[in-house]
């Protein structure tokens, strides 16, 4: 009961809260969002990447494919914002080496993604999210790699929202 509570008292004293939807600490998707504008957001995330020396190597427009493929599909259903859905991929040439030399078999994690996107329920909140890396049959080096990865794509998440580090 006081769990339920204490959010919505928070979310009263401190009006910045309202505003900020922090991840939760369980499933295979970190999802963290803010009331924002979506270039903004879209911006802040590039430039996080590109500013710890990163390259993005692809941008998937995927709110754009699903609407340019729905129409084929005989879907009209749209569920992002126009060309407001899209996911950057990117490699770390130093993260991924200790993840790999850890665990050839870590290739699988690389290269990183992480989405930012609106939806046409919320147009004023923008949501950037990513996949958790993360093996439970991995050895102690590889989770700690792993580990390292994940601390890489949170920064990144809570950087192009304006969000405090961990």
């Amino acid at each position: 009961m006081l769990r339920y509570l204490t959010l919505p008292l928070l979310a009263l004293l401190l009006p910045s809260l309202s505003t900020v939807a922090l991840a939760a600490d369980t499933g295979l998707v970190v999802r963290y969002s803010a009331k924002a504008k979506f270039e903004d957001v879209r911006d802040d995330l590039v430039n996080a990447i590109t500013g710890r020396g990163l390259v993005v190597d692809h941008t998937s427009h995927v709110a754009k494919m699903l609407d340019r493929t729905g129409k084929d599909l005989g879907k009209t259903m749209k569920m992002y914002g126009e060309d407001q859905g899209q996911v950057f991929s990117f490699c770390s040439a130093v993260v991924s080496r200790a993840t790999m030399e850890a665990d050839p078999h870590n290739i699988a994690f690389c290269p990183y993604t992480i989405a930012v996107y609106t939806t046409l329920k919320e147009p004023d909140t923008v949501y950037v999210t990513y996949k958790r890396v993360h093996r439970p049959d991995g050895s102690a080096a590889s989770k700690a790699s792993l580990q390292a990865v994940e601390n890489l794509l949170d920064e990144l998440a809570r950087e192009a929202l304006n969000l405090p580090s961990k």
